[in-house]
Parts: structure tokens; C-alpha cells; sequence
């Protein structure tokens, strides 16, 4: 007890007013430190924002030298995306949404076969991603800052860059995405698994939708199922966030078989560059994308196919699955899809993104050190990231090569 006279720590005899002081130190929570976010995108940026609100010094290493605005879709916003936007008091983003009072869904000729009353809002990730952006220093941001490795000691670690420098911080977050640097030094050897089918995309302006295309699909979240693929789209704000009609965007994806060979190829560049995991938007080669329009022809109802054949930009994404055997390392952490990389059917990347960011700003903040911080924050997000991989593994499940034939779920997308 506390209050006795004496106490013995360790083997050693220290007094009551030693041990009370230690009592308090232990159950204080810690005060704002360094940390580096290798990754710039939403995920990166929430758990900055975060930090930074709490009176850490943060700086944010992107590799893209171009920057990402412009780079993101659509998604459907869960309530940890919606609490999240509370926390910097921008509800306004949320209001920006675009809402489909229906689900529907055509046959082959591209006729209505079935309706569904379920009101949603959608959102555009760009709108999402500038409001954090907007939270961040510019000195604190750095792009074109790739990371060669990472080092960790008992109360610290060290980024080095691919310029050669090195920088030090008390943590370091992996917010990378699905091809993580970071993620070779928490968990080396572990790597994303292919599941066997592709998502072409594009977020076309709706003004350049035909009459017949803009008709059927503005305004409702669409659906064209066949046993192994399956198309899906809805409305989204403009790049200026505008919701007005004429003035939005259609975001529409289109899941594809593809051999790990056909999806390497599609994956290829003009330059004959070759990409592990997705091709940006206006970076599919001439080839892919002929061959894109070539299939919509042949399988997609004229109402989509036009969408699809007219869209300037198209952009693909591999679908992986990947859990992470442990989210920490000494004082390196992982977040977003560098730790648990689940399908976008279950409408759940961002938002889980987003509640890490809070629950390791909580732990951070609520524990009384940084390595009773990651324990509490990995043995909550290990359980949450591996129930969605699962979740999104059987949602998935009827796309997959030599899958069982099976009727489709009904989901929401990002």
C-alpha cells in the first residue's frame, strides 16, 4: 500500500513518497511528442490532424511528388467518417453528399428488373481529403519524400528517406496503404494476397453522360449483376463540391475477372512501367483501355457501356486482402490498409482508416507511455481490421475465379 511507510521496488527500499510519486507519473497521461506519418493520404492526414490538435509536432511524408488531390472517387461514408469530420467541425463535407433515393437494377437490355427503397448519401473522397489537407502546415507536409527504411530503438525511431536524410521521432505511423514500406519492418515477409478480380473505375462528369445513360442512372445507386462480374455506380459532387444537376460526378466501377498474368498486363504502362497494385487515373495504357471498351461493349447493357466507353480517365484497382500478424514494432506502428486491407465492397476503407486514427489518438493520449499506447491500440484494431477483411472476403466471394454461383449481396461501395 501506498500508504505504508515503506515499500520494496525492484529489491530496492524506496520511501512512501517515492512510491506515490511513481503512482502518479504511471496513471498521468502523456503530453503531445514527435511523430512522422509516412503517407499522405486520408488516413496519414486524420492521424496528423489528430496528433496535431493534441500538441504533437508531426510532419508527413508523401511520396507522390505531385501531390494527391484529384487522385480519389467515391465512397459511401460510414459513421466513423462522419465522427471523424467532427472532430475538425466539418460537418459541411458530410452535407455535401449526393443522395440515391433508390437502389436499381437493370437487366442486359438495360431495362429496371428491380428497385430498392434505401436512401444513402454518397461522398467525393476528394472534398474528404482537401478539408484535411487544409489542417496541415505546409512545412509539414512533404512530397516527394519517399522512405528507403526504417529503424526503431527502445524510445525512438528514425525514417530514412530515399534522399538519403534521416529524421527521428518518438513514433513513426505507417499510413502508406496497401503497398507500405513501413509494413516490411513491423511484419517482414507479409504481403497482400490477389483475390483474383479487378476494379476499373471512373468518375466521369455527369454533363458528358448521354441523355439515356444520365436518365436511368442519375441520382440512384445502380447495379448490373452477372454471376462473375458486376457493375455499380452512383452520383458524387463535382471537383468544386457543386451537388447541383449537370454540374456532379458519376463514380462507377466495374469488377473483372482477371488471371494474376491479365491483371499484370492491364497493369502495365505505354512506358512498359510496371505497377504492383493499381493504375491512377489517366495512367492505363492505350491498350488497356481499348480493351476496356471493347468488353463494355460486348457485356455491359448500352446505358453503361456508354458511361464506360466515354469515360477520358479510366483508373483500375487490384483487390487484395491482406491482415497484418502484428500492427507494432518497438516504436513504429501501422495504420489504415498498411495494417488491414479490406474490399471496397464493404464501404469500410476510409471509415476504418478513420477510427484507427481515433482510437491510437486516444490510447496516445489516455496512457501513461507510448508503448502501453500501441498495445491497447493494436488489441483493439487487430479484432476490428480482421472481422472487415472477413466481411469483405464474403461479400466478394461470388467474383472470385471458380467461385460457387451465388445471388448478390446487397452492398454499399467506395
Amino acid at each position: 500500500m501506498i500508504e505504508q511507510a515503506a515499500a520494496h521496488f525492484d529489491g530496492a527500499f524506496i520511501s512512501a513518497a517515492s512510491l506515490l510519486a511513481f503512482e502518479v507519473m504511471r496513471s498521468q497521461p502523456m503530453r503531445g511528442g514527435k511523430a512522422i506519418i509516412v503517407g499522405g493520404s486520408v488516413g496519414g492526414l486524420f492521424i496528423g490532424v489528430l496528433l496535431q490538435r493534441e500538441g504533437w509536432s508531426i510532419d508527413i511524408y508523401e511520396r507522390s511528388p505531385s501531390g494527391l488531390e484529384g487522385k480519389g472517387a467515391g465512397l459511401v461514408p460510414q459513421q466513423e467518417v462522419a465522427d471523424i469530420l467532427r472532430e475538425i467541425d466539418r460537418g459541411d463535407v458530410m452535407r455535401a453528399g449526393v443522395s440515391a433515393h433508390e437502389r436499381i437494377f437493370l437487366d442486359r437490355n438495360g431495362d429496371i428488373s428491380g428497385r430498392l427503397k434505401a436512401p444513402q448519401s454518397q461522398m467525393s473522397w476528394d472534398l474528404l481529403f482537401k478539408a484535411w489537407r487544409d489542417e496541415v502546415l505546409s512545412q509539414s507536409y512533404h512530397l516527394g519524400s519517399g522512405v528507403a527504411s526504417i529503424t526503431t530503438a527502445q524510445s525512438h525511431a528514425e525514417v530514412h528517406l530515399s534522399d538519403g536524410s534521416i529524421h527521428r521521432a518518438e513514433l513513426v505511423i505507417g499510413a502508406d496503404g496497401i503497398g507500405s514500406v513501413v509494413r516490411a519492418m513491423v511484419a517482414p515477409g507479409s504481403k497482400p494476397r490477389y483475390a483474383g478480380y479487378a476494379a476499373f473505375r471512373g468518375l466521369s462528369p455527369e454533363r458528358e453522360l448521354s441523355k439515356q445513360s444520365a436518365d436511368v442512372v442519375s441520382d440512384r445507386f445502380t447495379f448490373y449483376d452477372l454471376p462473375d462480374t458486376q457493375f455499380l455506380g452512383y452520383t458524387v459532387a463535382g471537383a468544386d463540391g457543386s451537388t447541383k444537376p449537370g454540374a456532379r460526378r458519376y463514380n462507377w466501377v466495374w469488377y473483372r475477372q482477371l488471371t494474376p498474368d491479365q491483371f499484370a498486363q492491364a497493369l502495365e504502362a505505354n512506358d512498359g512501367e510496371r505497377r504492383a497494385f493499381s493504375a491512377a487515373r489517366g495512367t492505363l495504357s492505350t491498350s488497356t483501355q481499348e480493351e476496356l471498351r471493347a468488353a463494355a461493349r460486348a457485356n455491359l447493357p448500352t446505358v453503361l457501356s456508354e458511361i464506360v466507353t466515354r469515360e477520358k480517365c479510366p483508373f483500375l484497382q487490384g483487390i487484395f486482402d491482406f491482415e497484418a500478424p502484428v500492427m507494432y514494432r518497438g516504436r513504429v506502428v501501422l495504420l489504415g490498409d498498411a495494417a488491414f486491407v479490406v474490399r471496397p465492397h464493404t464501404a469500410m476503407g476510409v471509415a476504418k482508416a478513420a477510427a484507427d486514427a481515433m482510437e491510437l489518438r486516444d490510447a496516445l493520449v489516455e496512457e501513461a507511455s507510448i508503448d502501453a499506447a500501441l498495445y491497447r491500440y493494436s488489441a483493439k484494431r487487430m479484432i476490428a481490421g480482421s472481422l472487415i477483411v472477413r466481411y469483405g472476403q464474403r461479400l466478394g466471394e461470388r467474383l472470385q475465379m471458380h467461385a460457387p454461383d451465388r445471388a448478390p449481396e446487397l452492398y454499399g461501395e467506395e
